[in-house]
């Protein structure tokens, strides 16, 4: 995984643009609906501090000059264009996912790398943006095989393939997204041991995971609590090297938690197993129709 610049100016596009027809026709006919879990957004700070372990993406992060798109400083916005990225992307129509790539082009051009930073980085940076996609599916993955087991070999690569849209919505090429499962995981070992977190990025994660952007009610009621299930959502490197503790004790309990949610969720019609993010999906497409702002 690289971090360095494109050498001359950006020019995004639709990664989608390079697949060929018959992959786009395809992914257009599957319908990832059912497999929408609201629940997976108990994962959010892990799949932060996952992501942002990445030293291109953690120092593109806390160095941004956007400030209207720090989780620190505006949390309900920052959660909103998140899982506004997840719906449309493995959700949206071809157009949509344009629109709101474009959207979020126009934030990502102020953030790269000056000559003060410890690493370089851009947010145009295809490894990085892979990286990061690969977090989403990973942590989704993981989350729901915790849920409900894991899923028909032939049902998990259909929904593999599907998701390589985390990264194709934006720059990374569909021919960059690993080939199927098994490259994917060589490709996950791989990357995960090449991360680190260094004690400026841990410091922001670490009010991240606190909630410490919230109200202090809000920090005493849920801090703790969020704290616990992101060390049991994280592989067991970054949660070594965020300090999280994690007993043998911890993980049963987790594990029924989360056996019990899946149990809770398969009973539940698809529009409410899917909220909030169908609920985002509708946001944007009102926002969209209105002229409103995406991002």
């Amino acid at each position: 995984m690289t971090s360095s610049p494109p050498t001359g100016p950006p020019a995004p596009r639709s990664a989608d643009e390079s697949s060929d027809s018959a992959g786009v026709v395809h992914e257009e006919e599957f319908d990832f609906r059912p497999y929408i879990d609201g629940a997976a957004i108990l994962g959010a700070a892990a799949n932060v501090i996952m992501q942002l372990a990445a030293p291109g993406v953690g120092y593109g992060v806390l160095e941004s000059p956007v400030d209207s798109g720090k989780l620190t400083l505006h949390p309900v916005k920052r959660t909103r264009t998140t899982l506004t990225y997840l719906s449309v992307a493995l959700l949206g129509s071809p157009g949509e996912r344009a629109a709101y790539r474009k959207a979020v082009d126009t934030s990502h051009r102020q953030v790269r790398s000056n000559a003060q930073s410890p690493v370089r980085y851009s947010a145009f940076d295809r490894d990085l943006q892979l990286w990061v996609a690969a977090c989403l599916y990973w942590g989704a993955r993981d989350i729901r095989e915790r849920m409900r087991g894991r899923p028909d070999p032939e049902l998990e690569e259909t929904i593999y393939r599907h998701s390589a849209r985390l990264g194709t919505t934006l720059q990374v090429p569909r021919e960059s997204w690993p080939a199927n499962r098994a490259a994917f995981d060589r490709y996950w070992t791989e990357n995960l041991a090449a991360t680190r977190i260094d004690p400026p990025v841990r410091a922001m994660l670490n009010e991240i995971v606190d909630l410490k952007m919230f109200p202090r009610p809000v920090q005493i009621l849920g801090g703790r609590f969020n704290r616990w299930v992101t060390a049991g959502l994280l592989p067991p490197q970054l949660r070594a090297e965020m300090g999280m503790d994690w007993s043998t004790g911890d993980e049963r309990r987790f594990g029924r938690i989360l056996r019990g949610l899946g149990r809770v969720s398969a009973k539940l019609p698809v529009p409410l197993r899917s909220f909030p993010i169908n609920a985002y999906l509708f946001d944007f497409r009102i926002r969209r129709r209105f002229g409103l702002k995406l991002v």
